[in-house]
């Protein structure tokens, strides 16, 4: 006798947050048909159960779409900067396999790669899909594309073979090939520098316009996305000219690469990844960077900068993404959804502002075609049910306890986030 599975869920009883606009829904359904959504709205209006669906009544519970974080470094190894890099690739996808799941507990139900050094990703990506192991759907990228003396050619030791360091038109083409082979979904490419390099600070671009260019024709006709690090106006000028999808960064913008991003705004995203700057600021003593030096570096001019910035792109209606360089020992992975307090108190969004920005937008960013980042008919069945409001207070979200249950493709998850190692029993004598 085969068993029947259960191909209906009926979740019940929700203050529903469709990710549609900024409206919660009093008494809300949501309908998942295998792992697609078939209704998500108000009870009164939800189609009749029958009894081959398993009803799930969160009690009143806030339910909202998954997020997406649009800046992951999965094989980052919440470690010092200067040691993201260094692991063997065999611990690297050791890394990568726990933080996926970290970071699906946290509420992350997709996210964008921007680089994996050690060439974890794809095939992450594909254990994930197949259901081996849990994490966010992943777009999934491999080695960062940099030029000679950009800020992706470290001189670490061991660093080497980290990154793919090419020069000119063709020679760039055939790295975006090399990745295209290995089948990845983004191509992340270097434009400009940070400033705690001594050789690429920001503003220095370290790739051509023909350079540029070909990347992303390249990737674009292999069906990649692009992705790029832009800190500058210069660099996020040139990002948005040739055709990138998401600009990471963007911190320093004038009136030409505003007006740019306003003109570009139904095609390109910008993620501020502000997590970075604000904790080494905050932290970086602990990891012997402290604020003095750090001020002097211009990290502080780089966050009010940035501020100034996002102000200026919420005016121009330019789409804001959460994410930020999570995976270091200051921000860790799992602690992803401090991006969303950021946005409120630094950028003065509001919680549903800021909600919109991790949900609708970052799915929108995600997939263009709009499966990700809401709760509708025919959307991917990706939620997050929570203890809590975050249209009132985002910082519920950042509280693994107040978040019981993450659904992925019609899939319940719970428990991801707990790392308390297990405590053999003492047998009884």
């Amino acid at each position: 006798m085969s068993p029947n599975p259960v191909t209906r869920t009926v979740i019940t009883e929700a203050r529903l947050f469709t990710g549609v606009d900024g409206e919660v829904i009093d008494r809300g359904t949501v309908v998942v048909e295998g792992g697609t959504v078939a209704y998500a709205g108000p009870t009164v209006d939800a189609p009749a159960i029958d009894d081959t669906a398993s009803v799930v009544d969160v009690g009143g519970r806030f339910v909202m779409p998954g997020m997406t974080e649009s800046h992951v470094h999965l094989a980052y190894a919440n470690a010092a900067p200067t040691r993201l890099n260094g692991s063997p690739v065999q611990i690297a996808m050791l890394d990568a396999v726990d933080n996926a799941r970290v970071l699906l507990g946290s509420g992350f139900t997709a996210a964008i790669s921007f680089g994996a050094a050690q060439g974890t990703d794809v095939p992450l990506r594909d254990m994930i899909d197949a259901g081996r192991v849990p994490g966010p759907r992943l777009l999934a990228n491999d080695r960062d594309v940099g030029s000679t003396g950009s800020n992706a050619d470290s001189s670490s030791p061991g660093s080497e073979g980290m990154k793919l360091i090419v020069d000119g038109p063709w020679a760039v083409r055939a790295a975006v090939r090399q990745l295209a082979k290995k089948r990845c979904d983004v191509v992340k490419l270097f434009l400009d520098g940070e400033a705690i390099n001594a050789y690429a600070p920001p503003g220095m671009l370290t790739y051509t316009d023909d350079e540029v260019a070909a990347c992303i024709d390249e990737a674009h006709n292999r069906g990649m996305r692009v992705v790029t690090h832009s800190r500058s106006a210069a660099a996020v000028k040139q990002a948005v000219r040739h055709g990138a999808d998401i600009i990471g960064h963007g911190n320093y913008l004038d009136d030409e690469a505003v007006d740019m991003l306003r003109a570009a705004r139904d095609r390109v995203f910008v993620g501020p990844g502000i997590a970075w700057e604000v904790t080494l600021l905050d932290r970086g003593d602990e990891i012997g960077m402290p604020r003095a030096a750090m001020e002097a570096q211009g990290y502080q001019r780089e966050v009010d900068e940035t501020i100034s910035a996002v102000k200026r792109l919420r005016e121009a209606g330019v789409r804001v993404l959460v994410g930020g360089d999570y995976g270091l020992n200051i921000c860790p992975h799992g602690t992803n959804a401090k991006d969303l307090e950021y946005f409120v108190d630094l950028f003065g969004m509001t919680p549903t502002e800021a909600l919109l920005c991790a949900t609708r937008d970052g799915g929108a960013a995600f997939d263009p075609g709009g499966s990700v980042g809401t709760l509708q008919d025919g959307t991917h069945a990706d939620l997050v049910v929570v203890d809590g409001d975050p249209t009132t207070d985002v910082t519920v979200l950042q509280d693994h306890t107040r978040l019981p249950a993450v659904m992925k493709a019609g899939v319940w998850y719970q428990g991801l986030v707990d790392r308390t190692p297990w405590k053999q029993p003492t047998p009884s004598l």
